[in-house]
Protein backbone atom coordinates (compact mmCIF):
# COMPACT_ATOMS: atom_id res chain seq x y z
CA UNK A 1 0.00 0.00 0.00
CA UNK A 2 1.39 3.38 -1.07
CA UNK A 3 1.23 6.09 1.60
CA UNK A 4 -0.37 9.39 0.34
CA UNK A 5 1.19 12.89 1.96
CA UNK A 6 1.33 16.13 0.85
CA UNK A 7 -1.77 18.62 1.37
CA UNK A 8 -4.71 17.06 -0.30
CA UNK A 9 -4.05 13.67 1.75
CA UNK A 10 -6.98 12.57 4.22
CA UNK A 11 -5.70 12.66 8.01
CA UNK A 12 -6.20 9.31 9.41
CA UNK A 13 -8.94 9.16 11.92
CA UNK A 14 -7.97 9.37 15.48
CA UNK A 15 -10.03 9.19 18.13
CA UNK A 16 -9.22 10.82 21.34
CA UNK A 17 -8.96 9.75 24.98
CA UNK A 18 -11.99 12.13 25.72
CA UNK A 19 -13.70 10.29 22.92
CA UNK A 20 -13.11 7.07 23.89
CA UNK A 21 -13.87 8.30 27.36
CA UNK A 22 -17.50 9.37 26.20
CA UNK A 23 -18.27 6.24 24.75
CA UNK A 24 -17.40 4.01 27.33
CA UNK A 25 -19.07 5.64 29.98
CA UNK A 26 -22.20 6.98 28.13
CA UNK A 27 -25.43 4.57 29.63
CA UNK A 28 -28.95 4.29 27.72
CA UNK A 29 -31.96 5.60 29.22
CA UNK A 30 -33.88 3.44 30.67
CA UNK A 31 -37.83 2.81 28.08
CA UNK A 32 -40.57 2.12 29.95
CA UNK A 33 -42.10 0.92 26.77
CA UNK A 34 -39.57 -1.84 25.97
CA UNK A 35 -37.32 -2.30 29.18
CA UNK A 36 -39.31 -4.26 31.62
CA UNK A 37 -36.56 -5.87 34.11
CA UNK A 38 -34.61 -5.46 36.97
CA UNK A 39 -32.29 -7.27 38.79
CA UNK A 40 -32.34 -7.14 42.12
CA UNK A 41 -28.09 -6.17 43.38
CA UNK A 42 -28.26 -5.74 47.17
CA UNK A 43 -31.20 -6.34 50.25
CA UNK A 44 -30.14 -4.18 53.25
CA UNK A 45 -31.82 -4.57 57.01
CA UNK A 46 -33.02 -1.56 57.83
CA UNK A 47 -35.33 -2.50 60.81
CA UNK A 48 -36.44 -5.90 62.32
CA UNK A 49 -39.31 -5.91 59.88
CA UNK A 50 -38.34 -3.55 56.95
CA UNK A 51 -35.74 -4.35 53.96
CA UNK A 52 -34.40 -2.00 51.53
CA UNK A 53 -34.44 -3.75 47.69
CA UNK A 54 -31.85 -2.67 45.07
CA UNK A 55 -32.04 -2.71 41.45
CA UNK A 56 -30.41 -2.02 38.32
CA UNK A 57 -31.38 -2.99 34.67
CA UNK A 58 -29.63 -6.08 33.26
CA UNK A 59 -27.44 -3.85 31.33
CA UNK A 60 -26.71 -0.69 32.87
CA UNK A 61 -29.30 2.32 32.54
CA UNK A 62 -29.98 5.67 33.08
CA UNK A 63 -33.23 5.93 35.40
CA UNK A 64 -35.00 9.19 34.84
CA UNK A 65 -37.78 9.64 37.12
CA UNK A 66 -39.26 12.48 39.83
CA UNK A 67 -38.41 11.80 43.89
CA UNK A 68 -41.61 10.00 45.18
CA UNK A 69 -42.91 8.30 41.91
CA UNK A 70 -43.08 4.75 41.95
CA UNK A 71 -42.51 1.46 40.15
CA UNK A 72 -45.18 -0.85 39.66
CA UNK A 73 -43.89 -4.88 39.96
CA UNK A 74 -45.41 -7.88 39.16
CA UNK A 75 -44.17 -10.80 41.13
CA UNK A 76 -44.55 -14.29 40.46
CA UNK A 77 -47.46 -15.38 43.35
CA UNK A 78 -50.51 -17.67 42.72
CA UNK A 79 -49.74 -16.93 39.26
CA UNK A 80 -49.28 -13.59 39.52
CA UNK A 81 -49.52 -10.54 41.91
CA UNK A 82 -48.80 -6.81 40.81
CA UNK A 83 -48.08 -4.40 43.47
CA UNK A 84 -46.58 -0.69 43.43
CA UNK A 85 -43.70 0.47 45.38
CA UNK A 86 -42.14 3.86 45.90
CA UNK A 87 -39.05 4.60 44.91
CA UNK A 88 -36.68 5.47 47.95
CA UNK A 89 -33.61 5.90 46.08
CA UNK A 90 -32.48 9.72 45.41
CA UNK A 91 -33.55 10.87 41.68
CA UNK A 92 -30.17 12.49 41.42
CA UNK A 93 -28.43 9.05 41.69
CA UNK A 94 -30.08 7.26 37.81
CA UNK A 95 -28.51 4.08 37.33
CA UNK A 96 -30.49 1.99 40.43
CA UNK A 97 -33.39 2.04 41.42
CA UNK A 98 -34.27 1.23 45.26
CA UNK A 99 -37.42 0.22 47.30
CA UNK A 100 -37.99 -0.38 51.04
CA UNK A 101 -40.55 -2.53 52.10
CA UNK A 102 -41.96 -3.14 55.57
CA UNK A 103 -43.08 -7.10 56.05
CA UNK A 104 -47.18 -7.43 56.55
CA UNK A 105 -48.35 -10.26 58.59
CA UNK A 106 -50.23 -12.15 55.92
CA UNK A 107 -49.16 -9.68 52.98
CA UNK A 108 -48.46 -12.33 50.13
CA UNK A 109 -46.07 -9.65 48.26
CA UNK A 110 -44.42 -8.04 51.42
CA UNK A 111 -43.50 -11.54 52.40
CA UNK A 112 -42.70 -12.94 49.47
CA UNK A 113 -40.29 -9.60 48.84
CA UNK A 114 -38.75 -10.29 51.98
CA UNK A 115 -38.79 -14.14 51.26
CA UNK A 116 -37.30 -14.60 48.10
CA UNK A 117 -35.58 -11.14 46.75
CA UNK A 118 -31.97 -11.52 46.70
CA UNK A 119 -28.83 -10.28 44.27
CA UNK A 120 -29.49 -11.52 40.82
CA UNK A 121 -33.05 -12.15 41.02
CA UNK A 122 -34.99 -10.79 38.48
CA UNK A 123 -38.57 -9.20 38.22
CA UNK A 124 -40.62 -7.43 35.55
CA UNK A 125 -41.45 -3.99 36.50
CA UNK A 126 -43.15 -1.02 34.69
CA UNK A 127 -42.85 2.53 35.28
CA UNK A 128 -42.20 4.97 37.21
CA UNK A 129 -45.55 6.76 37.83
CA UNK A 130 -47.30 9.13 40.13
CA UNK A 131 -47.62 12.76 40.86
CA UNK A 132 -46.94 12.86 44.31
CA UNK A 133 -43.46 15.03 44.07
CA UNK A 134 -41.89 17.93 44.78
CA UNK A 135 -38.49 19.68 44.88
CA UNK A 136 -37.42 20.32 47.81
CA UNK A 137 -35.00 22.70 46.49
CA UNK A 138 -37.26 25.19 45.41
CA UNK A 139 -37.14 28.30 47.31
CA UNK A 140 -40.36 27.73 49.43
CA UNK A 141 -40.82 26.33 53.24
CA UNK A 142 -41.29 22.81 53.08
CA UNK A 143 -43.41 20.53 55.66
CA UNK A 144 -43.02 16.50 55.30
CA UNK A 145 -45.05 14.31 57.58
CA UNK A 146 -44.78 10.53 57.54
CA UNK A 147 -45.41 7.58 59.43
CA UNK A 148 -44.65 3.80 59.18
CA UNK A 149 -43.21 3.38 55.63
CA UNK A 150 -45.01 6.74 54.54
CA UNK A 151 -41.05 7.59 54.72
CA UNK A 152 -40.11 6.25 51.85
CA UNK A 153 -42.02 8.79 49.05
CA UNK A 154 -40.08 11.93 51.77
CA UNK A 155 -36.94 9.88 51.52
CA UNK A 156 -36.64 10.22 47.98
CA UNK A 157 -37.42 13.91 48.03
CA UNK A 158 -35.00 14.44 50.89
CA UNK A 159 -32.03 12.37 49.23
CA UNK A 160 -32.58 14.13 46.29
CA UNK A 161 -32.63 17.91 47.68
CA UNK A 162 -29.31 16.88 49.58
CA UNK A 163 -27.32 15.51 46.89
CA UNK A 164 -28.66 18.29 44.40
CA UNK A 165 -27.49 21.09 46.24
CA UNK A 166 -29.10 21.66 49.58
CA UNK A 167 -32.84 21.67 50.59
CA UNK A 168 -33.56 25.82 51.22
CA UNK A 169 -35.88 25.19 54.40
CA UNK A 170 -37.27 22.01 55.14
CA UNK A 171 -39.03 20.24 58.23
CA UNK A 172 -39.25 16.60 58.69
CA UNK A 173 -41.31 14.57 60.78
CA UNK A 174 -41.37 10.89 60.86
CA UNK A 175 -43.33 8.67 63.52
CA UNK A 176 -42.98 5.46 64.27
CA UNK A 177 -44.34 3.06 67.17
CA UNK A 178 -41.35 2.47 68.88
CA UNK A 179 -37.62 3.52 68.38
CA UNK A 180 -36.52 0.14 66.50
CA UNK A 181 -39.32 1.07 64.20
CA UNK A 182 -37.48 3.87 62.92
CA UNK A 183 -36.49 3.59 59.35
CA UNK A 184 -34.24 5.88 57.92
CA UNK A 185 -33.27 7.53 61.42
CA UNK A 186 -29.73 7.06 61.44
CA UNK A 187 -29.51 8.43 57.65
CA UNK A 188 -31.73 11.07 58.27
CA UNK A 189 -29.31 12.58 61.07
CA UNK A 190 -26.33 12.13 58.66
CA UNK A 191 -27.85 14.27 56.20
CA UNK A 192 -28.97 17.00 58.93
CA UNK A 193 -25.38 16.90 60.20
CA UNK A 194 -24.13 18.04 56.76
CA UNK A 195 -27.36 20.01 55.35
CA UNK A 196 -28.40 22.84 57.76
CA UNK A 197 -31.39 23.91 55.55
CA UNK A 198 -32.81 19.97 57.06
CA UNK A 199 -34.78 20.18 60.16
CA UNK A 200 -35.93 16.94 61.87
CA UNK A 201 -38.23 16.02 64.24
CA UNK A 202 -39.28 12.22 65.45
CA UNK A 203 -42.16 10.52 67.67
CA UNK A 204 -42.98 7.20 68.84
CA UNK A 205 -45.56 6.22 70.09
CA UNK A 206 -43.88 4.01 72.75
CA UNK A 207 -40.43 3.97 74.11
CA UNK A 208 -39.54 1.53 76.62
CA UNK A 209 -37.43 2.81 79.41
CA UNK A 210 -34.12 1.07 78.75
CA UNK A 211 -33.64 2.26 75.46
CA UNK A 212 -31.81 6.06 74.75
CA UNK A 213 -34.79 7.54 73.20
CA UNK A 214 -34.44 11.47 73.23
CA UNK A 215 -36.98 12.26 70.65
CA UNK A 216 -40.95 12.67 71.24
CA UNK A 217 -43.28 10.57 73.03
CA UNK A 218 -46.84 9.59 72.04
CA UNK A 219 -49.47 10.38 69.07
CA UNK A 220 -48.63 13.21 66.29
CA UNK A 221 -50.93 16.18 68.32
CA UNK A 222 -51.12 19.63 67.11
CA UNK A 223 -49.29 21.08 70.32
CA UNK A 224 -46.82 18.76 69.43
CA UNK A 225 -46.80 20.09 65.93
CA UNK A 226 -46.34 23.42 67.11
CA UNK A 227 -43.54 22.40 68.93
CA UNK A 228 -41.68 20.54 66.13
CA UNK A 229 -42.56 23.10 63.45
CA UNK A 230 -43.90 26.65 64.89
CA UNK A 231 -44.21 28.01 61.60
CA UNK A 232 -45.71 25.30 60.09
CA UNK A 233 -48.95 27.40 58.75
CA UNK A 234 -46.05 29.10 56.24
CA UNK A 235 -45.00 25.64 54.67
CA UNK A 236 -46.33 23.71 51.78
CA UNK A 237 -46.62 20.55 53.63
CA UNK A 238 -46.11 16.96 51.88
CA UNK A 239 -48.01 13.97 53.96
CA UNK A 240 -47.67 9.95 53.44
CA UNK A 241 -49.01 7.58 56.09
CA UNK A 242 -51.49 5.20 57.09
CA UNK A 243 -54.99 6.32 56.59
CA UNK A 244 -56.23 6.66 60.19
CA UNK A 245 -52.51 8.48 60.97
CA UNK A 246 -53.13 11.06 57.32
CA UNK A 247 -56.77 11.37 58.57
CA UNK A 248 -55.46 12.44 61.97
CA UNK A 249 -52.97 15.28 60.69
CA UNK A 250 -55.56 16.55 57.96
CA UNK A 251 -57.73 16.89 61.03
CA UNK A 252 -55.16 18.87 63.17
CA UNK A 253 -54.41 20.79 60.12
CA UNK A 254 -58.02 22.02 59.94
CA UNK A 255 -58.45 22.85 63.72
CA UNK A 256 -55.15 25.09 63.04
CA UNK A 257 -56.44 27.04 60.48
CA UNK A 258 -53.76 25.87 57.69
CA UNK A 259 -54.89 26.58 54.18
CA UNK A 260 -55.93 23.33 53.13
CA UNK A 261 -54.69 24.38 49.22
CA UNK A 262 -51.16 23.74 50.51
CA UNK A 263 -51.55 20.38 51.67
CA UNK A 264 -50.89 17.64 49.82
CA UNK A 265 -51.35 13.49 50.94
CA UNK A 266 -50.04 9.75 49.20
CA UNK A 267 -51.88 6.78 50.28
CA UNK A 268 -50.65 3.56 50.97
CA UNK A 269 -54.38 2.23 51.80
CA UNK A 270 -55.92 1.92 48.29
CA UNK A 271 -55.03 -1.95 47.77
CA UNK A 272 -53.41 -4.26 50.13
CA UNK A 273 -49.56 -3.43 50.14
CA UNK A 274 -49.73 -1.27 47.45
CA UNK A 275 -48.14 1.57 47.27
CA UNK A 276 -50.82 4.73 46.43
CA UNK A 277 -51.73 7.73 44.70
CA UNK A 278 -52.02 11.57 45.34
CA UNK A 279 -55.11 11.67 46.55
CA UNK A 280 -56.00 15.42 44.47
CA UNK A 281 -55.26 13.29 41.38
CA UNK A 282 -57.79 11.07 40.67
CA UNK A 283 -58.39 9.96 36.95
CA UNK A 284 -60.31 11.97 34.72
CA UNK A 285 -63.82 10.97 34.10
CA UNK A 286 -65.38 9.98 30.89
CA UNK A 287 -67.44 11.67 29.16
CA UNK A 288 -71.37 9.88 30.01
CA UNK A 289 -73.35 8.12 27.41
CA UNK A 290 -77.06 7.73 27.86
CA UNK A 291 -76.59 4.48 26.32
CA UNK A 292 -76.55 1.09 27.52
CA UNK A 293 -73.98 -1.49 26.26
CA UNK A 294 -73.54 -5.20 26.91
CA UNK A 295 -70.22 -6.59 28.60
CA UNK A 296 -69.25 -10.00 27.20
CA UNK A 297 -66.77 -12.26 29.29
CA UNK A 298 -65.07 -14.47 27.43
CA UNK A 299 -63.84 -16.98 30.12
CA UNK A 300 -66.55 -16.99 32.07
CA UNK A 301 -69.46 -16.60 29.32
CA UNK A 302 -71.03 -14.27 31.33
CA UNK A 303 -73.02 -11.36 30.02
CA UNK A 304 -73.92 -7.72 31.52
CA UNK A 305 -75.43 -4.38 30.55
CA UNK A 306 -73.41 -1.98 31.35
CA UNK A 307 -75.01 1.52 32.77
CA UNK A 308 -73.94 4.42 31.33
CA UNK A 309 -70.50 5.78 33.57
CA UNK A 310 -69.88 2.41 34.43
CA UNK A 311 -66.51 1.11 34.30
CA UNK A 312 -65.95 -2.39 33.09
CA UNK A 313 -64.43 -3.61 36.77
CA UNK A 314 -68.17 -2.46 37.94
CA UNK A 315 -69.85 -4.33 35.51
CA UNK A 316 -67.60 -7.64 36.27
CA UNK A 317 -68.59 -7.18 40.03
CA UNK A 318 -72.15 -6.99 39.22
CA UNK A 319 -72.19 -10.09 36.79
CA UNK A 320 -70.39 -12.08 40.55
CA UNK A 321 -66.86 -12.24 38.92
CA UNK A 322 -63.87 -11.02 40.98
CA UNK A 323 -61.09 -10.15 38.67
CA UNK A 324 -57.62 -8.58 40.12
CA UNK A 325 -57.59 -5.21 40.70
CA UNK A 326 -55.81 -2.85 43.41
CA UNK A 327 -55.84 0.67 42.79
CA UNK A 328 -58.86 1.54 40.48
CA UNK A 329 -57.01 4.42 38.98
CA UNK A 330 -55.36 3.31 36.37
CA UNK A 331 -51.81 3.41 37.95
CA UNK A 332 -51.14 -0.24 39.63
CA UNK A 333 -51.98 -2.43 36.30
CA UNK A 334 -53.28 -5.36 38.39
CA UNK A 335 -56.49 -5.08 36.12
CA UNK A 336 -54.70 -5.47 33.07
CA UNK A 337 -57.07 -7.40 30.50
CA UNK A 338 -57.47 -8.11 26.71
CA UNK A 339 -60.33 -6.59 24.73
CA UNK A 340 -61.15 -8.97 22.23
CA UNK A 341 -63.54 -6.77 20.61
CA UNK A 342 -65.65 -3.47 20.54
CA UNK A 343 -64.59 0.27 21.86
CA UNK A 344 -63.88 1.57 24.89
CA UNK A 345 -63.06 4.54 26.35
CA UNK A 346 -60.08 4.31 28.69
CA UNK A 347 -58.40 7.40 31.38
CA UNK A 348 -55.10 5.53 32.82
CA UNK A 349 -52.75 6.93 34.93
CA UNK A 350 -49.53 4.84 33.70
CA UNK A 351 -50.42 1.60 34.33
CA UNK A 352 -50.16 0.28 30.80
CA UNK A 353 -47.75 0.92 28.07
CA UNK A 354 -48.65 2.47 24.93
CA UNK A 355 -47.31 -0.75 23.22
CA UNK A 356 -49.53 -3.09 25.73
CA UNK A 357 -52.64 -0.88 24.72
CA UNK A 358 -51.37 -1.76 20.47
CA UNK A 359 -51.72 -5.15 21.50
CA UNK A 360 -55.09 -4.84 22.07
CA UNK A 361 -54.97 -4.45 26.45
CA UNK A 362 -56.81 -2.24 28.90
CA UNK A 363 -57.32 -1.45 32.47
CA UNK A 364 -60.95 -2.46 33.37
CA UNK A 365 -61.06 -0.04 36.11
CA UNK A 366 -60.74 3.09 34.20
CA UNK A 367 -62.39 1.85 30.80
CA UNK A 368 -65.75 2.49 29.85
CA UNK A 369 -68.00 0.91 27.12
CA UNK A 370 -68.62 3.04 23.66
CA UNK A 371 -70.08 0.22 21.86
CA UNK A 372 -71.22 -3.55 22.92
CA UNK A 373 -67.87 -5.21 24.04
CA UNK A 374 -66.17 -8.82 24.70
CA UNK A 375 -63.37 -8.54 27.50
CA UNK A 376 -60.81 -12.38 27.95
CA UNK A 377 -62.33 -12.24 31.96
Amino acid sequence: MTQQNGPDATPPSVTTQEEMLTEATRVPLWDPEYDDVLVCRQVRQETHDVKTFVFSGREPRDFRYYPGQFMTFELPIEGMVTRCYTISASAARPYRLEITVKRVPGGPASNWLHDNMIPGKEVNVSGPGGEFTTDATADEKFLFISAGSGITPMMSMTRTACDLSEPNDLHFIHAARTPSDMIFHDELLLLASQNSGLKLSFTCDTAAAHHRWTGFTGRLSLSMLSLMSPDFKDRKIFCCGPGRFMEGVRNMLGEAGFDMEKYYEESFDFGAETAGTLEEHASVAPEISEQTFRVSFSKTGHVVECSPGMTILSAAREAGLRPMSSCQRGICGTCKSKLISGDIDMHHNGGIRQREIDQGKILICCSTPLSDIEVEI
